[in-house]
């Protein structure tokens, strides 16, 4: 009975802060729609319709969107946890994409049937391995920081997209810039039932599972959260070796957002096109801090964003709302989580008018 108390108070906890999160969000909503002139009762009734209005809706919609989300979330969450700045998952994702595609340009999917979808995933886990690597070397050897680089690496990744769309990959007619629709063994299957959810949601969920299992169980997590705590106190006494741990992460992020590419393509769009991702790479940046690098949070944090996402179309149809103003509502959540971190850390100074200063105790 004494054990199940840490456990039922866990699950509380979360339970709580998943209620403030969802009401913190609503109530940004309603606020950013209110200052933009519209109505925010009428643009909160859009967003539920279109996000969570029925079980078809949040499957077909919601998770599907937050499929990507997830799993890219996850790999920025691990570049995170090892104190690498990898803001390059969405270069990664569409190197995935391209990968999967050039995959089924071979003819893959057509010789092995299913399996062939399973050969795309792969492609597509090295291929997002491979572009996180150019930036990992850079790192390593040049010393160029990895914030720049792998920035740079996404517009890279963007135009290799463009080019290949127009060109080596292109539908065999060349009218339409995109490739040719992916034969069905290089489709993920969908789910039962009228939806559109597919079996990305099963690797959604075990990435999550294998990366939480990884940090807390392993060595080699052991080695990636004590670099990320302090890499001088890692190399000096833990006797790591920081820059092979950190090659190695990078290496697994970028996996992971190669893996987010090729679910996209084989599971949704079945084909390569520019402008594939919406900015999912980006937004999984906010996915990864709003969990606060907690692989299993990431699925929660995708949900609430797959969420937004999916009622903004509504939100704009229905409503008049224009949908950026979900990306307002987005940023908002992560100036509130970095804020509220800095206060729990004790390391928010206040001032007050004429000079007092209010410092958080730390006893």
């Amino acid at each position: 009975m004494r054990g199940e108390l840490p456990v039922m108070r866990a699950v509380g906890r979360a339970i709580v802060l998943a209620l403030v999160t969802i009401g913190v969000t609503a109530t940004l909503l309603a606020l950013v729609v209110a200052a933009s002139g519209h109505d925010p009762s009428a643009a909160l009734r859009a967003m539920l319709s279109g996000s969570v209005g029925s079980l078809q809706i949040f499957t077909s919609s919601t998770l599907v969107r937050a499929i990507p989300l997830a799993i890219a979330g996850l790999a920025v969450a691990l570049a995170f946890r090892g104190g690498l700045l990898n803001i390059g998952a969405e270069g990664q994702l569409l190197a995935g994409a391209a990968a999967a595609a050039a995959a089924t340009a071979l003819g893959v999917g057509g010789a092995m049937g299913r399996a062939g979808v399973v050969l795309a995933l792969l492609a597509g886990a090295l291929a997002g391995a491979g572009w996180a690597s150019i930036a990992a070397l850079l790192r390593r050897h040049f010393g160029v920081l990895e914030v720049i680089s792998t920035i740079m690496l996404n517009f890279v990744a963007l135009h290799m997209v463009s080019f290949l769309v127009r060109g080596p990959l292109q539908e065999p007619l060349r009218i339409y810039p995109q490739t040719a629709p992916f034969a069905d063994g290089m489709r993920l299957p969908l789910l039962p039932g009228p939806t559109r959810l597919h079996w990305g949601v099963v690797i959604a969920v075990a990435s999550a599972a294998i990366v939480w299992w990884v940090l807390r169980s392993t060595a080699a997590g052991f080695r990636v959260r004590a670099m990320g705590a302090n890499p001088d106190a890692a190399r000096v006494a833990g006797g790591i070796d920081v820059g092979r741990t950190a090659l190695r992460v990078f290496l697994a992020s970028g996996a992971l957002a190669g893996i987010a590419g090729a679910v996209e393509t084989t599971g949704v769009t079945y084909a390569l096109y520019e402008n594939l991702s919406p900015g999912y790479g980006y937004s999984a940046i906010a996915v990864a801090l709003l969990a606060r690098l907690h692989p299993g949070v990431v699925l929660l944090s995708a949900t609430l964003f797959g969420a937004l996402q999916a009622g903004a179309a509504a939100m704009q149809r229905d409503a008049g709302v224009p949908s950026v103003v979900v990306t307002v509502v987005e940023a908002g959540l992560i100036l509130l989580v970095l804020v509220a971190e800095r206060v729990h850390a004790g390391e928010l100074r206040v001032r007050f008018i004429g000079g007092a200063r209010a410092e958080p105790r730390t006893s």
